[in-house]
């Protein structure tokens, strides 16, 4: 392969979301290994992307005429195409193309992402209601690439392709190393994420007032709403934690370097990576036990029943031994290691070359 085609689209022009992010990254660790012409809809894409990369401009991928993408990318010679999703147009294409399912979550918690148009969330509703949509995208494809190995079982336990699964893994943006930290400073436990049920805040303020002496730090947007009810709650449960109402990403790697542990209750997740940007700072995590957390996590995780407040007390007092809190730290530097974007770019040019071989 001497080029590759990558569909930029998705890229956010305002904050990155998950996949925006993961595109953005992406598409730096590729070009450093590969001439990589990036497809762009928005001119101020580019801004998130390499200086001086190729591009082009094609549709919207919301738009209809997307349908007709792969005619478009037939004309400008494309050989090999990847999309970081599953929904790019590919009929009557000349190219090898790997699609991206990231997580099988919204089969789980249908509501869609609200930035979306009207049309485009009724579609979404529908399309998860089964799995036969889902099938039908991927095996438009030559293979399908997925962030983990846990999505991975899943994607295979419901049949959702019969195209071979690759794993090109999601990974934090890179910072400083930092080996590992002796102790913690302060006796802040950090969530960032959003306060949907599913994300199960209601456990962390419970387990919080049964350990008055640790502070719980909620760092993203909350509605008005929301952040009353848990602020209730909180005064029921007699536990300290201060509503951030959202963080710069300066402020948040400096709360991570203090803090005495970032903590997850969430009942279900695609990924994780709050617990990698943690982790690669040094900082423990204390997180419910969801498998695909234990993937991220290994070894450095501490782990809890998401539906006891009292086994998130207890776990979150297990690293008060100073010698625990420093092992775990320790490993948790190394876990971070596995996650990197020039290793997930390498594993998807190897599926490429699995492609053509």
């Amino acid at each position: 392969m001497q080029t590759l085609h990558f569909d930029a689209r998705f890229i956010r022009t305002d904050r990155h979301d998950g996949i925006s992010r993961f595109s953005a990254e992406l598409v730096k660790a590729l070009a450093s290994k590969v001439r990589v012409v990036a497809i762009i809809h928005d001119l101020r894409q580019l801004e998130s992307l390499p200086a001086g990369i190729e591009y082009v401009v094609l549709n919207n991928p919301q738009s209809p005429v997307e349908f007709f993408i792969a005619r478009k990318l037939n004309r400008l010679g494309a050989t090999h195409v990847f999309s970081p999703m599953q929904l790019m147009g590919s009929v009557g294409r000349k190219y090898r193309l790997i699609l991206t399912l990231h997580d099988l979550i919204y089969y789980r918690h249908r509501k869609p992402p609200q930035d979306l148009n009207l049309l485009v969330r009724i579609i979404w509703r529908l399309y998860h209601l089964s799995y036969h949509p889902q099938r039908w995208l991927l095996n438009r494809a030559d293979a399908v690439s997925t962030v983990s190995r846990t999505t991975k079982m899943l994607m295979e336990q419901h049949h959702l392709t019969r195209r071979p699964i690759g794993i090109v893994y999601n990974a934090p943006e890179k910072v400083a190393q930092v080996k590992s930290r002796s102790t913690a400073a302060t006796k802040n436990l950090i969530y960032i994420g959003s306060f949907m049920p599913y994300k199960n805040v209601e456990t962390l303020i419970k387990g919080a007032g049964l350990a008055p002496e640790f502070t719980l730090h909620l760092l993203s947007k909350i509605s008005e709403e929301r952040k009353s009810a848990l602020q209730k709650l909180a005064a029921l449960s007699a536990a300290n934690v201060v509503f951030h109402n959202g963080v710069t990403d300066t402020e948040y790697k400096d709360l991570l370097l203090s803090a005495f542990a970032l903590v997850s209750a969430s009942k279900d997740e695609g990924f994780g990576i709050p617990l990698v940007e943690a982790m690669q700072l040094g900082t423990p995590v204390v997180v419910s036990e969801l498998e695909i957390f234990k993937e991220v996590a290994a070894s450095a995780g501490t782990y809890f029943d998401p539906e006891r407040p009292e086994s998130f007390e207890k776990a979150i007092k297990s690293l008060e031994d100073k010698r625990q809190w420093q092992q775990k730290s320790v490993l948790s530097t190394k876990q971070a290691n596995e996650f990197d974007w020039d290793k997930s770019a390498a594993a998807l040019l190897k599926q490429f070359e699995e492609l053509d071989s």
